[in-house]
């Protein structure tokens, strides 16, 4: 049984990776702000935690015990970057590397980093695009992750850190946070069951890979838990290598829910690349991992999750048992 740090414990994609673990019978110890609702319905899964701002974190005293540590702590939505760059680095970059430090300290470790699969990339030279295009951001929120990846990379292939990168594409399903307007599946669906009108940025063509948030948290598992041989990769996509545009979102969505959709189309944004989709074959060969849902699969199961559930504790039973 290994001893896992969860960054960020509070989060979407944390809080299901957190809980698979726990159910395969890991030792899994959260770090969050603060206590929340869901972070009492995990510590009462047998999970401890910690509470603090990690600007200010004692990082020798979070490792201590620590086998494998999870960063999925992130300060920042792409907007909210884009306004204050400076706050981005200071509220995530610096807080990685005083981890990474602490790790060189003590001698190594393994980390595993969410970075971003969605911006990393910047324009596409390749649909699906594999982990070998050079990463090229073209918005201050893509800047940080990649970053962070050659930190990373600096102090795998410098400080023996097996430093393990998941960029992942968009993850959905009930529990997603709809603050910052990101994750179009998740928020479509709430605000189209609860009859609200939907905003759609330019003409709706934006393509994007999303992936069920159940089939990622089986990703970052296996990636966080598998004894990788010396030459495999480090950087792997986490997606499902298949587009969805914001128009077949609702299309998708007026066939699961039988009604059409109030649209209202509003102005483009200008860090939103048209398209980006994900090359996965790398996590299938050496993960073993592969998405078991498409896409409305995925979206009617997120529909079960938010009518028979009560929203975000609910997302906790969309994690599925080894």
């Amino acid at each position: 049984m290994a001893c896992h740090l969860i960054l960020g414990a509070g989060g979407f994609v944390a809080r299901h990776v957190a809980t698979l673990l726990a159910m395969r019978g890991e030792s899994v110890r959260l770090a969050a702000r603060s206590a929340t609702p869901v972070i009492d319905t995990m510590l009462a899964r047998g999970m401890t935690a910690v509470f603090g701002d990690l600007r200010d974190a004692d990082w020798g005293a979070l490792l201590q015990g620590v086998d494998v540590v999870h960063h999925y702590a992130w300060s920042t939505v792409p907007s909210t970057a884009d306004r204050d760059p400076l706050g981005d680095i200071d509220g995530n970059v610096r807080p990685t590397l005083a981890l990474l430090e602490a790790m060189r300290a003590r001698g190594g470790g393994r980390v595993l980093f969410a970075s971003s699969g969605g911006t990393v990339y910047g324009h596409l030279r390749q649909i699906p695009v594999s982990e070998d295009q050079p990463v090229e951001p073209v918005s201050i929120y893509g800047v940080g992750k990649a970053t962070i990846e050659r930190y990373l990379s600096v102090y795998k292939n410098q400080h023996n850190i097996d430093a393990r990168i998941a960029r992942l594409s968009n993850p959905f399903g009930v529990g997603q946070s709809l603050a910052g307007n990101q994750g179009a599946a998740t928020l479509f669906l709430h605000q189209s069951m609860a009859n609200d009108p939907i905003h759609i940025f330019g003409d709706g063509s934006v393509v994007r890979d999303y992936v069920h948030i159940a089939d990622a948290a089986d990703a970052l598992v296996a990636l966080a838990t598998l004894a990788l041989p010396p030459e495999a990769p480090h950087v792997f996509n986490i997606g499902t290598g298949v587009g969805v545009s914001l128009n077949e979102i609702l299309i998708v969505l007026e066939r699961c829910l039988d009604r059409k959709i109030n649209i209202r189309r509003v102005a483009g944004r200008a860090y939103d690349v048209p398209i980006n989709v994900l090359d996965v074959r790398r996590a299938r060969q050496w993960l073993g991992w592969s998405p078991q849902l498409n896409f409305e699969e995925g979206m009617l199961r997120a529909i079960s999750d938010l009518r028979i559930g009560t929203g975000t504790m609910s997302s906790l039973n969309a994690v599925r048992p080894q």
